[in-house]
């Protein structure tokens, strides 16, 4: 064989187990954040889904009808970008088109979480979104959390409610459903899911209170510059400037956007 074809041959062979350990470790990390996922409570039963872009071509994603707190790293399924299951002994979930239009959408997303954690499932329900610059970490993080309108699961519809948003939001509520997540890595798609939740608890006390002190337009502004120097906050959100008539406050509809 000619040195030059076998150089070829060796490179691809490397570049081959390389992809194949990469795959079995986003396996292990499906399974890992499947259960934090059950063992926190935002889902139940066999609801919510994971996926991870392996890469241009093919989507690592959970099956339907398995509890995430039970999957085991060969249960998992993958598709193509048109949603034709490639691999996998079980059935693909019917969601898989909303996670399909993330990765189309937003080619910096590898990761997505989707779930119904209870809290932010119920402002989900009663038509709130999370869009309240409240906390400084939350709006540091996510921006704001808008609210997608109502889309039937599994169908066109649901697509149709979340592509306005998609480009603009790493987190959105979907109504009477509940929320979905993503990232870089499926690892921050997680902890978005979790600072949703989280900013989900603290929204619904100030409401108990009777009472909310959103943040300033100048220090809203203060926060972008922050966001902007420090990578640890990587978000395409866009920070939920307020603008503030006679002590109320409302949420902009046309907020700055950070660059990325």
């Amino acid at each position: 064989m000619p040195i030059v074809q076998s150089t070829a041959v060796a490179v691809q062979s490397r570049d081959g187990r390389r992809a194949l350990s990469a795959e079995r470790q986003h396996r292990r990390e499906i399974v890992l954040f499947g259960k934090m996922l059950h063992q926190h409570g935002y889902v139940a039963a066999m609801d919510g889904n994971l996926s991870v872009r392996l890469d241009e071509e093919r989507i690592l994603a959970t099956p339907t009808a398995m509890s995430k707190g039970a999957l085991r790293p060969a249960d998992m399924v993958i598709v193509n970008m048109d949603g034709h299951q490639i691999a996998g002994r079980r059935r693909v979930s019917s969601e898989i088109a909303m996670h399909l239009l993330i990765y189309k959408l937003r080619p910096d997303i590898r990761g997505i979480v989707h779930a119904h954690p209870p809290t932010a499932t119920g402002f989900a329900a009663a038509g709130v979104a999370l869009n309240q610059p409240l906390v400084c970490e939350v709006v540091m993080g996510l921006g704001s959390i808008p609210l997608a309108k109502y889309g039937t699961p599994g169908t066109p519809e649901l697509c149709e409610t979340l592509e306005p948003l998609i480009p603009h939001y790493d987190a959105i509520l979907m109504s009477n459903h509940g929320a979905v997540a993503y990232a870089e890595t499926l690892h921050h798609a997680y902890m978005k899911m979790e600072t949703v939740e989280h900013f989900a608890q603290i929204a619904l006390v100030t409401h108990t209170l009777g009472r909310q002190q959103p943040l300033g337009d100048k220090d809203l502004e203060k926060l972008l510059v922050a966001r902007a120097k420090y990578r640890g906050w990587p978000s395409a959100a866009p920070l939920p400037l307020t603008l503030c008539h006679g002590g109320n406050h409302k949420a902009d509809k046309a907020p700055h956007h950070p660059s990325r």
